[in-house]
């Protein structure tokens, strides 16, 4: 198990495929970047690279909005959690990032 996150945490996708992938812009992403939703790792020349992790984040964030939550309610729901708080955060299996991959694609290539 500890493998399946180990590789779904490998930041390997450039801003140019999470954009494909979420129907975000670059200037969006970099916005929630900017409001530590998201935390890219940098490559040796300093390009943005991301994860399933921050993929699946990035969509998460898209429903929220959706559903009229706004960015502070957001940042309050993923901020660490505190010593008092019990809430343990549910992980996504392999099967529903290949779903929810999946479906986004869909999605994207009825757009184009």
């Amino acid at each position: 198990m500890a493998e399946k996150e180990f590789r779904k945490s490998l930041a390997v996708f450039p801003i140019g495929t999470v954009m494909q992938l979420t129907g975000l812009s670059a200037r969006q992403i970099r916005y929630y970047e900017d409001y530590h939703l998201v935390t890219p790792q940098r490559s040796e020349t300093n390009r943005r690279m991301y994860s399933l992790n921050d993929v699946d984040r990035l969509l998460e964030i898209i429903d929220l909005l959706d559903e009229g939550m706004t960015l502070k309610g957001i940042q309050k729901r993923y901020a660490s959690p505190s010593a008092d708080n019990d809430e343990e955060k549910v992980s996504l299996t392999d099967q529903d990032v290949r779903r929810i991959l999946r479906d986004e694609l869909e999605i994207q290539g009825r757009f184009h």
